[in-house]
């Protein structure tokens, strides 16, 4: 139908409902837009309609060869003409605890992104304020040393307090019970910085308010990420893969929740390589008469969950030293026998291998056994 445009609200979707309804088994095909494509498609699934998403690759790769000119509506005009020559398959609609885990997933990246941005701005403005605060705490992270940086954004603040009223401070900035050895130690290490540091702007500037800012920030952030998690994970218990996820030594609660949330109910995949060509993993090969190119990834799959597994990779092998793992063995392995200096090629092969071993025990309901992957 040409000329056919509705807006992408309830009255656009009520409009394309009446339509729908006057045709016999419509067949449903449109580009995947991401947050803009979401409303049309939970508008198809309240109605029970079964469509095809197409990623927009994908969608290119199909339509380059049919078009001439590119505009919106020669594209949808093409992938519906397309749909009788090529007929797809319908889309997969993940179950509504997959599709809330994974939004849950992306808030919790989001808000580790900010709390990351806020942490660089604060280091920065520190740096001319109070840099040896920084030391003051085994890490600079945590809602102790926020609420020090809070109390103390430069020396003058620390100088003008006998140890006392530095004790209290101290004692409030924690919700958690400290020693009284803790405690005067803090104080006569603040004592300590206060005195050697040097700060390049007065009292009153307003990088102190700076300051209080990024770390009232960060222990906002923090929390409110700490809760995001406990959602997740209240979501991902039911669930017989998160027991599972769990077992595998270097995998804990928040990259369980991660890898279910980006990769949604495994057991839908026919095989392990389906779930490599999905997060991108699989092999580009390219050969031309006597011209072999260099295997790559395609990288064309869901890049949040390949980063997931990357990160994944590397919690296995550090754990590995108390709690072994016939994948971090693999990665070790591959590392000794390369003349490579980059580590990339070896965790990408040691991803593969955990996705066979997460499918396999999620297809068969069984949890990670160290000792039964030697006997094979």
């Amino acid at each position: 139908m040409h000329g056919y445009i509705i807006p992408n609200d309830a009255i656009g979707f009520n409009r394309l409902l009446g339509d729908l309804k006057a045709v016999y088994q419509p067949e449903i095909v449109f580009e995947a837009t991401g947050v803009y494509s979401r409303r049309l498609q939970a508008f198809f699934e309240d109605n029970s309609y079964a469509y095809t998403r197409l990623n927009p690759l994908e969608s290119k790769k199909q339509l380059d060869s049919l078009r001439v000119r590119k505009t919106d509506k020669i594209d949808a005009e093409k992938l519906a003409t397309s749909q009788f020559i090529l007929n797809r398959k319908p889309s997969y609609v993940q179950e509504v605890l997959y599709q809330e885990l994974r939004d849950l997933r992306r808030f919790y990246q989001n808000l580790t992104e900010d709390i990351v941005c806020s942490k660089n701005r604060l280091h920065k403005v520190l740096q001319v304020t109070f840099p040896e605060l920084e030391t003051s705490c085994r890490h600079q992270t945590g809602k102790q040393y926020w609420n020090l940086v809070m109390a103390f954004p430069c020396n003058s603040f620390v100088l003008e307090l006998d140890d006392a009223e530095l004790t209290a401070i101290i004692r409030q900035s924690t919700a958690k019970r400290i020693s009284e050895k803790r405690v005067t130690y803090l104080v006569d290490k603040l004592t300590k910085l206060a005195n050697q540091s040097y700060c390049e702007v007065k009292k009153t500037s307003p990088m102190m308010e700076e300051i209080k800012y990024y770390a009232g920030e960060l222990l906002r952030l923090s929390e409110y990420r700490q809760g995001v998690l406990e959602e997740m994970v209240t979501l991902a218990q039911p669930l017989p893969e998160y027991e599972i996820l769990l077992s595998i030594p270097g995998i804990a609660e928040t990259t369980a929740t991660s890898i279910i949330g980006e990769l949604g109910d495994i057991r839908r995949f026919h095989s392990a390589n389906q779930i490599n060509a999905f997060i991108g993993i699989d092999l580009r090969h390219y050969e031309s008469g006597d011209f072999l190119a260099k295997e790559h990834i395609t990288k064309r799959g869901n890049p949040y969950a390949r980063k997931i597994l990357f990160k994944c990779i590397h919690n296995i092998a550090s754990a590995s030293h108390t709690n072994p793992c016939h994948i971090a063995d693999f990665y070790e392995k591959r590392k000794r026998q390369s003349q490579v200096t980059s580590t990339k090629p070896h965790t990408i092969a040691s991803i593969h291998r955990l996705i066979r071993t997460m499918y396999y025990l999620i297809t068969h309901n069984k949890l990670y056994d160290y000792t039964s992957t030697q006997n094979r």
